[in-house]
C-alpha cells in the first residue's frame, strides 16, 4: 500500500502491553506491513508498527505501539498510553507470573485511557508445556473483555484481537475482514489435537463460577 493510500484510511493507535518476553514484538512483526514500515519514536522509546487490515467497512491501519523493551525498566511512561484508541494486553501461557501481572497492565491502561476497548491474549499456545490453563484465566471475565489464545509464531488467531477492536471502534458487530492479513509464513506448526483441546477447555471455562477473590488476585 502506498504512502498516499495509507493517509486515506482509518488510523488508530493500539497500545500493546505485557511483561517482557511474552512475545509482543514477535506478534506484531508477523504482519508484513508492520515489519516493513515500522518507525521508532525516541522520545517515548517505542517502535510503531502500522498493521493494515482490509475490512467490509474500509481499510484500517492499526498503529501498534510496541514497548521496545522499555517495560523491563519498571513500567511505561504516560506518553505511551496517551491518545490510545484501544489496547491489547498479552501474557505467556507458559509463564504464570506474566498472567499474574495482567492486572497491573490493566490498571496502567485505565489510569491514562478511560474506557477504551481492549482484549486479553495468551500467547505461545504452540508450546507443549502450557502452565496457565483455560480455567485459570478469569481476569477477562471480571473486566468484561474478550480473551484469545494466540500463537505468534504460527499465526494462530492473529487477526481475532484486531477484528474485535475494529468492530468496537466502528460500532459495527457485523464488520468482517475482506481478505486475510498479509502475514509472514509460520515458523512453527500447531498440534491440531492440542488446539482442539484448548478450544474446548476455553468454551467450558465460560460456565465455571468465578472464584471468590479480589479482582487482581489469581
Amino acid at each position: 500500500m502506498s504512502e498516499e493510500s495509507l493517509e486515506n484510511i482509518a488510523n488508530y493507535k493500539i497500545i500493546l502491553v505485557g511483561d517482557g518476553g511474552v512475545g509482543k514484538t514477535t506478534f506484531v512483526k508477523r504482519h508484513l506491513s508492520g515489519e516493513f514500515r515500522k518507525e521508532y519514536i525516541a522520545t517515548v522509546g517505542v517502535e510503531v508498527h502500522p498493521l493494515v487490515f482490509y475490512t467490509t467497512k474500509c481499510p484500517i491501519c492499526f498503529n501498534v505501539w510496541d514497548t521496545a523493551g522499555q517495560e523491563r525498566f519498571g513500567g511505561l511512561r504516560d506518553g505511551y498510553y496517551i491518545e490510545g484508541d484501544a489496547a491489547i494486553i498479552m501474557f505467556d501461557v507458559t509463564s504464570p507470573e506474566t498472567y499474574e501481572n495482567v492486572a497491573v497492565w490493566y490498571r496502567d491502561i485505565i489510569r491514562v485511557c478511560d474506557n477504551i476497548p481492549m482484549v486479553l491474549c495468551g500467547n505461545k499456545v504452540d508450546v507443549k508445556d502450557r502452565k496457565v490453563r483455560a480455567r485459570q484465566i478469569t481476569f477477562h471475565r471480571r473486566k468484561n473483555i474478550p480473551y484469545f489464545d494466540i500463537s505468534a509464531k504460527s499465526n494462530y488467531n492473529f487477526e481475532k484481537p484486531f477484528l474485535y477492536l475494529a468492530r468496537r471502534l466502528f460500532g459495527d458487530p457485523s464488520l468482517s475482514l475482506d481478505k486475510a492479513p498479509a502475514l509472514a509464513p509460520p515458523v512453527v506448526e500447531l498440534d491440531q489435537k492440542d488446539i482442539l483441546i484448548s478450544e474446548r477447555e476455553l468454551e467450558e471455562a465460560k460456565n465455571f463460577d468465578l472464584p471468590d477473590e479480589e479482582d487482581d488476585q489469581f
